[in-house]
């Protein structure tokens, strides 16, 4: 592996969500990938991922994710990460409300030797975000 999990994680984080540039989703989530969490069904390999994706960056065009802290263990890494952004679109299936969001989460992937992430586990204060907004979170199916 030429970069450490947590290494793949900033990029992911930099590149794909801060930069905007869903290429790297097919550069950095391996085919076979699994994204577990957000929402509460799998989303496998790159093409199961991309709505989600999409869906926040319409919603959020300014979107912002920090990584805070980072922790590493064999192929397995840990982000806290501070997400900000402002609702400036309907990718969340409601109208712009052009508030701000502030709120926090946690992801671990398991990232193998090729340097793509192979499974990762999602955990935000999607709550928090959606009373920020204002609005009711989505109902669970």
């Amino acid at each position: 592996m030429s970069a450490s999990p947590s290494a793949i994680l900033r990029k992911w984080f930099e590149r794909v969500w801060n930069a905007g540039d869903e290429s790297v989703i097919d550069e950095l989530y391996g085919p076979s990938a699994v994204a577990h969490g957000q929402p509460a069904t799998p989303m496998p390999g790159p093409e199961g991922f991309k709505p989600l994706y999409r869906s926040f960056r319409a919603a959020f065009p300014n979107m912002r994710i920090e990584v805070t802290h980072s922790v590493c263990e064999g192929d397995l890494a840990v982000v806290h990460c501070r997400v900000t952004g402002t609702h400036a679109g309907d990718g969340l299936g409601v109208a712009a409300t052009n508030r701000s969001v502030d709120f926090t989460g946690m992801t671990m992937a398991r990232v193998g030797t090729d340097g793509r992430i192979l499974e990762g586990w999602n955990s935000f204060d999607f709550l928090s975000m959606y009373q920020q907004l204002g609005i009711e979170p989505p109902k669970p199916v």
